[in-house]
């Protein structure tokens, strides 16, 4: 059994690359070429049709055709690995709470942070309540570390990034989850940080 992830810079590979690592969780790591249009290619259409990445293989799995299961969208590929690759085992419970969470952090705080309009209207809200959620300092999921932790981690991770001029202050919890997860040595490898 063998996972490929394919993931190029500047895409959100970044955040199945850190759970792998996190995990331990063998893999192979193919980056593709933006600039040469590796993923528009035939090969790779092939993984994901739309040509987006990250994409995952996993010929652990069969897909209906035939062959090994291909997945895109972060969200999905970390619930995939999350569920059968984490050697975790999570209540159903707990699996319907990370899709939730993988689906905000994918779908509401990517858009709060990233839409200028929804920045300014939704961002001091969201902040707020991810303030409350993060306040016990314990995993979104469960006892452990986990992939909704990873999505919603890494979308706050990139707010000193892209908006250093963010006044933070009022959200202590988020600040210190932000410390936290720049300090975690699984994020800074795949970051690119030491």
């Amino acid at each position: 059994m063998s996972l490929t992830l394919y993931g190029a810079p500047r895409t959100r590979v970044s955040m199945p690359r850190w759970y792998l690592e996190e995990k331990g969780i063998a893999h192979e790591l193919v980056m593709l070429d933006l600039a040469a249009q590796d993923h528009r290619q035939p090969s790779y259409r092939a993984i994901n049709p739309f040509g987006k990445l990250p994409a995952l293989v996993d010929d652990g799995f069969q897909a209906p055709d035939g062959g090994p299961l291909k997945l895109f969208e972060s969200g999905a590929i970390l619930q995939h690995l999350e569920d059968h690759h984490s050697g975790e085992d999570r209540t159903a419970a707990e699996r319907s709470l990370t899709s939730q969470w993988l689906l905000f952090a994918n779908a509401t705080l990517a858009i709060a942070l990233f839409v200028p309009s929804n920045r300014e209207r939704e961002f001091p809200r969201l902040m707020e309540e991810l303030n409350r959620q993060l306040g016990s300092g314990g995993p979104l999921v469960g006892n452990r570390w986990g992939a909704a932790d990873c999505a919603v981690s890494a979308y706050l991770a990139y707010l000193p990034i892209f908006f250093p001029q963010e006044d933070l202050t009022p959200y202590p919890a988020v600040q210190e989850l932000i410390t936290a997860t720049q300090h975690r040595p699984a994020y800074r490898r795949v970051m690119g940080l030491d």
